[in-house]
């Protein structure tokens, strides 16, 4: 039995319906700070609780017999974590150790965790490989690297089994109802302005870029969540102690402005001219991520391409403001 923490928010929904699909047996733990029950499936247990609750934790381990644990439960707002520091790191750092520990007082000792590209900052690369140096630009990217060092060193120290998985920017949803309600990202930034009658923003045109403005790596939220799948299904047979870190993207650069162009497409707005404002700060020429160590430790690739992401992005936005 496979533990999803934060398994009823967006992307952790869509892991529980890839790896029920793939025939794991799963139950999901989450605050519902930002999640919902209508996420979790008919006949997946929900136990709702803070993974900052070493007893809840237990609990819910030992009852459902769980034997891994994939974590997702996590504060993930970049500029959030800028204003509230503190409490990112309490979310997701001190809420990881508090899970690490009850994992290895109750013998669960395999783990798959939601890392980020944010781990990076700005490298200076055409390709992000897992060896490129992180130096993350805010106190979110840095939890997720003091979670990858958690990590690592429980794995050297208890023979913890695990793999972190830096995500890069995630978008799309399987069906309407399991589309992201947050405003924080490209795509629903866009639909956003689209509704209010605004022109989408564009910040920056002046980077080194073909058409100066920012590249990214974006990926199907599909995607995502079948390289959770990958993952749990390799650490089933992997030795003790085995960490791995691996990036999950598509290994493809889209500019803001192609893909500007191409949400405005697929939203029957081809007229709307986008604004171009002032860059923000620590935004990156360029991040694209290697995916070749990804396709070699779990036999996993991308499916999905931008135009899929898109248009189930504008389904499931439709749907909540129709």
């Amino acid at each position: 039995m496979w533990m999803i923490t934060g398994g009823a928010g967006f992307i952790g929904a869509h892991v529980v319906r890839a790896m029920t699909e793939g025939g794991q047996q799963v139950m999901v733990y989450d605050d519902l700070s930002t999640g919902s029950r209508d996420r979790v499936p008919e006949g997946v247990p929900l136990v709702v609780g803070s993974v900052l609750d070493g007893s809840r934790l237990a609990a819910a381990i030992r009852e459902h017999g769980v034997t891994g644990v994939v974590h997702i439960a996590g504060k993930k707002q970049v500029g959030e974590s800028v204003e509230r520091p503190l409490y990112y790191y309490r979310e997701n750092v001190t809420g990881l150790q508090t899970l690490l520990e009850t994992m290895t007082a109750t013998g669960v000792d395999r783990l798959v965790f939601s890392s980020s590209a944010a781990v990076y900052g700005m490298p200076d690369v055409e390709l992000v490989t897992e060896e490129t140096d992180c130096r993350p630009l805010s106190p979110y990217g840095e939890s997720k690297l003091v979670g990858e060092w958690l990590i690592n060193a429980s794995a050297r120290a208890h023979g913890l089994r695990s793999a972190s998985l830096r995500y890069f920017n995630v978008a799309g949803c399987a069906t309407p109802e399991l589309a992201d309600t947050g405003v924080f990202n490209l795509i629903p930034m866009v639909f956003e302005r689209l509704e209010a009658g605004e022109a989408p923003r564009i910040f920056g045109d002046d980077y080194a870029t073909p058409d100066g403005t920012c590249v990214r790596d974006y990926i199907h939220v599909e995607d995502i969540a079948s390289a959770h799948l990958a993952a749990a299904v390799r650490l089933e047979e992997a030795a003790k102690g085995t960490a791995l870190t691996l990036n999950v993207g598509r290994g493809e650069g889209s500019s803001v402005r192609e893909m500007v162009d191409r949400i405005l497409k697929v939203a029957d707005r081809q007229g709307v001219d986008a604004e171009v404002t002032d860059r923000r700060p620590g935004d990156a020429a360029r991040v694209v991520a290697s995916a070749d160590r990804v396709r070699e430790e779990l036999g996993w690739s991308a499916r999905y391409g931008l135009d899929d992401m898109i248009e189930s992005a504008w389904r499931g936005w439709c749907r909540r403001h129709a």
